[in-house]
């Protein structure tokens, strides 16, 4: 064996001093050994040896070149590594080889006997095998057989004329790239879905593909850079997304050894990649995490209820284990009339056990599974133009997400003699009762207060708007649970002062602990606030309907005994404000937490003004309204005076000015109009806040009257953005990448909102090298003495700080 060894490392020696190997391509008796490889003609990809992390094992592979060097995005050889330097690629007219000392380890045969082949590195990153003189034919390609990466371009799924199923299995660890525990693939059984697998057993799934994206996902289109496409036809069925210039951004997805699926985008200056977003969010991205029947709410206490007809199987423990699910309250009688429960807004069920038939409308949809004794419930297929083709379930429904923001409808067969009507939440039904006895009650209360009055010589009553308003609550379907107060109360210790976390425009807001352990933040309207009830309503019905990792979670809302309280998921580590105004604790947050948060608000800012249902303006962006939780991720928070806008409408008029000053954006502090530009300014009042550590508003300077904003930009014209820089940051920070935020910061928060860029813009400017334009002067950069704004603060006779929200009429100037 050493004799062996011995002649092949001098033939290897001999045969580098002979054989010169193309940039890009290896050719017929051409070769590459260990520590030679071939760049893809644009120099993005690398195809050679390595060896990940520790390990000493050596590996054929392919990985980023220009940007990240390192990251493996294909393994050759995964399952049978050499352990030793003697691997040598080659090329004949059967295919590619990897050949060691002890024969061939691995090779991309092919049934194809080629005169001319050539291996070839794509700057898709794609190594192909094809013919020297046909140069769009691949006989093989290392696309059609991908590890544990999906990049741009790659079809992932299957071709059913050639046989191929393209899926990725993990590595097992980070450090070895073999076969690891998670395996992710298309399942064509029903209506096609891609699994999540644990070994053999289910962990996560994508639902069906419904026009528009997989059911209930929350992977959207990433600021609109990346077409994304679903193939579904007897001869293919694959998705794969492809980037609209590849020249500004660097994307690809994979499957983790820890089972986590992740979209992943290339930050230049960080140096880094992003996590964009994953398939698993909560507890309720876990496959049938509430059993069959089961339906998973991430805004419920507790998350896992039971769709209407349906008890828990084992009640006893359903406040612990919900994998048990539902089972009929009482059996389906398949010779009685049966009727259907709609649900909205939902992730469709499991559809390996479905039909579909894609002709078919909603409402043949709907009798075909009335006239089936074996069906369970039936939905739209495809979710465009207003819905087309036909799902039919004859099982079990299990793995059922609500409500999401991306969901459909479905409709679920029950009894005749169950209630029917369109259903969110099973909450609805338990709070029927209630909302009756509230009408009566507020009914008699109003009678009895008019008696009174009338008997004081007081005419023309009318129930307060604020009773009818709060009665509202009651009786709309706000997909959110009405607590009772009783269980507030007790969560918070009757709402002690010891609970208390802190206090705002709204009220006080308590930490509080629910009988089953969960924490949550109880912010409670004080007597005296000038937030009403209108901001109370406001935040209940927008705030419900959003679900992002970078936006705080409603969980509920109180209105017992006259109270106006909201229950939030609780943050451990309070507010962005918190830390960067403050002295010591700014020392805690390092400049990469700093961009953390920087790309965590862009996020939901975005989601907010893009990719939700709704265009949605929060007109009060501020420091103290991000919420940081235990990983110091932020949450953006406080929808009180958000604005929702529909369709194609980008802007608004109001006549009632509400925010926080420092933040307003110049057109709607003077004129009363805003728009997602109006947040723009308040997101780059923040970045530079962030960066310099002090507020806008209260910055003082020696040499200089102006606000932060004005020494923003100063320092920017003067090339002396360091004396801008907190110094905290001066030691953990990449300065270019600072620099850069401090430019983006200047950009958003330029006095015509025209020159303004868009979030979708922003965040592509956070994560990519893309040239930056010249700022614009900013609004308000001066520190103005408005007299009549300060006039208007001191008769609203508000307490002093300059983070306080206000509600209060501007006059127009």
């Amino acid at each position: 064996m050493e004799i062996t060894s011995i002649i092949l490392l001098c033939s290897t020696l001999l045969s580098t001093l002979i054989n010169s190997v193309a940039v890009d391509t290896i050719r017929m008796h051409e070769a590459i050994r260990d520590g030679e490889s071939i760049t893809s003609s644009g120099g993005e990809f690398e195809f050679g040896f390595f060896s990940p992390g520790s390990s000493r094992n050596r590996y054929l592979g392919i990985w980023y070149k220009k940007i990240s060097n390192g990251t493996v995005v294909w393994v050759a050889n995964r399952n049978t590594p050499i352990r030793n330097t003697l691997g040598v690629v080659r090329v004949d007219h059967m295919g590619i080889t990897l050949q060691t000392v002890n024969g061939i380890i691995w090779s991309a045969n092919t049934s194809t006997s080629m005169k001319n082949p050539v291996a070839q590195l794509l700057d898709s990153g794609n190594l192909v095998l094809r013919d020297k003189h046909d140069i769009n034919n691949f006989i093989w390609q290392s696309f059609d057989y991908p590890v544990d990466n999906i990049l741009p371009g790659m079809k992932f799924g299957l071709d059913l004329v050639a046989g191929l199923d393209r899926y990725i299995t993990s590595w097992k660890s980070f450090d070895d790239p073999s076969t690891g525990n998670f395996t992710e693939r298309l399942d064509p059984n029903g209506l096609p879905q891609f699994f999540v697998l644990k070994g053999s057993v289910k962990w996560t799934r994508t639902g069906p593909f419904n026009g528009h994206q997989f059911s209930g996902s929350q992977i959207g289109n990433f600021n609109g850079i990346y077409i994304k496409k679903f193939v579904f036809n007897d001869k293919e069925i694959y998705y794969k997304f492809d980037l609209i210039n590849t020249t500004s951004a660097i994307m690809r997805y994979v499957l983790t050894p820890n089972g986590d699926a992740i979209l992943l985008i290339w930050n230049y200056q960080n140096q880094t990649w992003i996590v964009y977003d994953t398939t698993i969010v909560s507890d309720c991205d876990h496959y049938g995490f509430c059993g069959p029947y089961g339906v998973c709410n991430i805004n419920s206490l507790p998350k896992c209820e039971c769709l209407r007809g349906y008890v828990p199987k084992f009640p006893k423990n359903w406040t612990l284990d919900w994998s048990s699910g539902c089972v009929h309250q009482r059996k389906l009688d398949c010779r009685a009339d049966a009727t259907f429960v709609k649900y909205w807004g939902v992730k469709l069920p499991d559809t390996q056990s479905s039909w579909y038939d894609m002709r078919i409308n909603l409402e043949e949809c709907g009798r075909l599974c009335l006239k089936n004794c074996s069906c369970t419930a039936y939905a739209n297929a495809d979710i465009r133009l207003g819905g087309s083709g036909c799902i039919l379930w004859f099982n079990h429904l299990t793995d059922i997400k609500g409500y999401t923001e991306d969901g459909q409808d479905i409709y679920v067969k029950v009894p005749a003699s169950e209630p029917v009507g369109s259903r969110r939440s099973r909450a609805y039904v338990d709070y029927i009762i209630s909302i009756v006895l509230a009408f009566v009650v507020l009914a008699l209360v109003g009678l009895f207060v008019f008696i009174k009055r009338r008997q004081k010589g007081e005419v023309n009553l009318k129930l307060s708007s604020e009773s009818v308003a709060l009665n509202k609550i009651e009786s709309e379907d706000w997909e959110l649970p009405l607590i009772d107060f009783k269980i507030v109360a007790s969560a918070t210790h009757n709402f002690s002062e010891d609970n208390k976390l802190g206090e705002g425009g709204f009220g006080s807001v308590y930490k509080g602990l629910l009988k089953d352990g969960h924490e949550i933040a109880v912010k409670r309207l004080s007597n005296n606030s000038r937030q009403g009830v209108d901001e109370f309503i406001n935040e209940v019905s927008c705030i419900a309907k959003l679900q992002h990792r970078n936006l705080v979670t409603l969980v509920g809302c109180c209105t017992g005994k006259g109270e106006r309280i909201l229950i939030y998921e609780y943050m451990t580590n309070k507010s962005l404000d918190f830390f960067i105004f403050d002295v010591e604790k700014k020392n805690s947050l390092d400049w990469l937490k700093r961009y953390n948060i920087i790309n965590g608000i862009a996020r939901g800012l975005l989601y907010l003004h893009q990719d939700s249902k709704l265009r949605i303006i929060h007109r009060d962006l501020k420091a103290s309204n991000i919420l940081l939780d235990h990983e110091m991720n932020p949450k953006i928070s406080d929808f009180g005076m958000a604005r929702c806008f529909k369709g194609s409408q980008t802007e608004a008029n109001t006549s009632r000015i509400v925010g926080t000053y420092g933040y307003m954006s110049p057109e709607y502090a003077i004129d009363g109009k805003f728009s997602v530009k109006s947040d723009v300014y308040s997101f780059g009042v923040l970045l530079v806040e962030i960066v310099s550590g002090h507020k806008n508003r209260l910055f003082s300077h020696p040499d200089h009257s102006l606000n932060l904003l004005g020494h923003a930009w100063k320092s920017y014209n003067e090339g002396m953005l360091l004396r801008l820089i907190d110094e905290v940051l001066l030691e953990s920070s990449n300065l270019a990448q600072v620099f850069r935020v401090i430019h983006i910061g200047l950009l958003c928060v330029q006095e015509d909102p025209i020159d303004r860029p868009l979030m979708s813009q922003v965040v592509l400017m956070l994560s990519s090298k893309m040239k930056l334009a010249h700022p614009k002067k900013p609004g308000f950069f001066l520190e103005r003495k408005l007299q009549d704004t300060d006039h208007l603060l001191n008769n609203l006779n508000l307490p002093s700080g300059d983070q306080l929200t206000i509600t209060s009429i501007v006059p127009r100037q």
